[in-house]
């Protein structure tokens, strides 16, 4: 499979991004949800923020509803008790805390190339279910509104959350549809049998291994019918964990019609996010029809390999133009990137 990384990448970078206060700083911008909008492609973009870094102290980030404002919960990093080997938690008084608080922000782009980030944030944490972060926001268009689904982080776990907009100016929040543990949801953008469909990921702890399902609504807030699509596979490239990635979008595929999604999936050791593809039947998109032999974009560049998370690629949104399929997406858990792929050379790297 050839990936054409476009010469500009990556993209967007933390030292691009303005911190939304003077004693934080951008430590991330990533993972962007994509749509076309009023001739613009507009990114829906992951900003992770954190209290200015220092050598022996460890902070934490976090929304508090009571005060409706941001505060931080702070240890010395040579405490007992406190670890602080993942950079993107902490372990502290037996619970887990995010290094970084989360928002989203809408850039603009007259060439999909070069975007213009909004100073300000979009949708932040504004309640006790994203006291955590809001992240990894997917956009689908349906009838005119752009639905987004988001993943919204507390200690009560890793829910889905959902806001609408029909201009990117304003927009309004709909609650949690999926709860936790559950992320890495995907609006189909259109009714399949009348209804509503999406992809989403329960997250099983203690028997069963995280796995692609699909449920059904008619009114994108309850969902129901829930079945399993794809699992991960024994012995291949996502062989640890697999989730949903971009919004599904339709193909013509062996002369018949069909969805295609780009998901994302995890192999065990090392460690290591990659993009792929699951080919599903257009009236019953639980079935797959076929799925990617090898990734379609798996980390390679430097940015992509080396950064605040090492060895990711991972995608929120694309567009999909005639045989061209173009993949935003995040870069080791910091910069955002952006490929272009051959939808043959993927149809045909499918089984």
């Amino acid at each position: 499979m050839t990936a054409r990384r476009r010469p500009e990448n990556p993209l967007l970078t933390p030292s691009m991004i303005r911190p939304s206060r003077p004693d934080f700083e951008v430590v991330g911008v990533f993972n962007p949800g994509v749509t076309r909008h009023e001739g613009s492609v507009v990114l829906l973009v992951r900003v992770a923020e954190a209290p200015v870094r220092s050598a022996h102290q460890a902070a934490a980030p976090y929304f508090d509803v009571a005060r409706d404002r941001i505060e931080v919960r702070r240890w010395k990093t040579e405490e007992e008790g406190v670890d602080t080997s993942d950079p993107r938690v902490i372990v502290a008084d037996g619970q887990t805390w995010l290094t970084s608080l989360s928002h989203l922000r809408v850039a603009r782009s007259a060439d999909g190339i070069h975007f213009e980030v909004e100073p300000l944030p979009a949708l932040a944490p504004a309640t006790d279910l994203e006291s955590w972060g809001i992240e990894d926001a997917r956009i689908t268009l349906l009838d005119g509104t752009y639905w987004i689904n988001y993943t919204a982080v507390s200690p009560f776990g890793i829910a889905t959350a959902l806001a609408s907009t029909r201009d990117f100016r304003t927009f309004d929040r709909h609650g949690i549809i999926f709860p936790p543990q559950n992320r890495d949801v995907t609006i189909f953008p259109e009714l399949i049998g009348g209804r509503y469909a999406a992809l989403h990921r329960p997250m099983p702890e203690g028997i069963g291994d995280p796995a692609i399902w699909i449920a059904r609504s008619a009114d994108l807030t309850s969902w129901g019918e829930h079945r399993v699509v794809a699992s991960a596979r024994a012995g291949g490239w996502d062989d640890a964990k697999v989730g949903g990635g971009a919004v599904p979008f339709r193909v013509r595929a062996n002369g018949q019609d069909a969805w295609l999604a780009v998901y994302h999936g995890v192999s065990r050791s090392p460690i290591v996010y990659s993009l792929g593809a699951l080919l599903l039947d257009a009236r019953e998109p639980s079935r797959v029809i076929a799925r990617s032999r090898e990734p379609i974009l798996e980390p390679d560049a430097v940015y992509e390999r080396e950064g605040f998370f090492g060895r990711v690629v991972f995608t929120c949104g694309l567009l999909a133009e005639e045989d061209r399929v173009t993949i935003y997406y995040g870069a080791a858990d910091e910069v955002i990137a952006v490929a272009d792929l051959s939808l043959d050379d993927i149809l045909h790297g499918l089984d």
